[in-house]
Formats: C-alpha cells, sequence, structure tokens
C-alpha cells in the first residue's frame, strides 16, 4: 500500500505522495466515555485536487467525481475515518478509503459492443410464437357455418 519512499501505491504503476496530503486528528463523536472528551482519535485526510491532477491519467480524473461523490469538495479531496479508537488505526483506514476510490477511477470500464442474436436463435423463437399461436388457435371453438 504505501511503498518506503512514502509514496501510496495504486494500480497501472500510479503512485501518490504522502507529503502533499494533509492529516489532521480531532475528537471524536459518539460512545465511548472517557476516551472520546480527552483524545483526539477521528482522522481526517485532505488531498488537494492539483496533487491528484498531477499524478492520475486523464480518464481516472473523468470517473473520480462519480467514484468520490460527495467527498469531493471543489479543489480538495476530504476522506474521515473514526472507526477505531486509535489514531493510527484511523489514519490507516483514512488511506485504505482513498485507495478504493483511486482504485475505482482508475479502473476501465469494458466498451460494450452490440450483438445480434444469431439467425438460428431468431428462427427458434419464430417457431416457438408458431407453436404457442397453434396451440391457441386449437383451443378456440370451431367457427359456425349458417
Amino acid at each position: 500500500m504505501i511503498d518506503a519512499d512514502g509514496q501510496l501505491e495504486l494500480p497501472a504503476g500510479v503512485s501518490l505522495p504522502l507529503s502533499g496530503m494533509t492529516f489532521t486528528a480531532s475528537r471524536s463523536g459518539g460512545p465511548g466515555g472517557q476516551n472520546v472528551n480527552k483524545v483526539n482519535t477521528k482522522v481526517t485526510l485532505t488531498v488537494p485536487a492539483a496533487l491528484l491532477e498531477q499524478h492520475l491519467p486523464e480518464h481516472a480524473l473523468r470517473r473520480l467525481p462519480a467514484a468520490a461523490g460527495a467527498r469531493l469538495a471543489g479543489d480538495r479531496l476530504v476522506i474521515a475515518a473514526s472507526d477505531s479508537r486509535s489514531q493510527v488505526a484511523n489514519r490507516r483506514a483514512c488511506l485504505a478509503r482513498l485507495r478504493a476510490i483511486l482504485v475505482e477511477a482508475l479502473h476501465r470500464p469494458r466498451t460494450r459492443r452490440p450483438t445480434k442474436p444469431s439467425r438460428a436463435s431468431v428462427q427458434r423463437r419464430l417457431d416457438q410464437k408458431k407453436q404457442r399461436g397453434q396451440t391457441k388457435r386449437l383451443r378456440q371453438r370451431p367457427e359456425r357455418q349458417d
């Protein structure tokens, strides 16, 4: 995930330097007793859009808003984690979420190639329709001859 040079490793040979990212710690909300009131365990990761533009390919930047959703706020990507009671664990969680978003943005969906049914499948469908119509015709009362 993070190499020796302090880079966040991504697929396709893409990496982001951690030096351009900002981690801030604050108090978590919710239950937790005294620990919540004393310790800054919530971690917020802020990644400037300029850093993403420098290191991500064009196709990933186009898909980034869909992958990040509301986390992409103007000129930065903001990810928060307060799952754990440990600041270090929450920092790892932020990096894992960032990596998941960027992997999703880097993934190129396959282009859909329209197909058409084979001649045999068309013929089978038409034969089934004829058979069904024949069955329904045989169920009808014969027409009266006056």
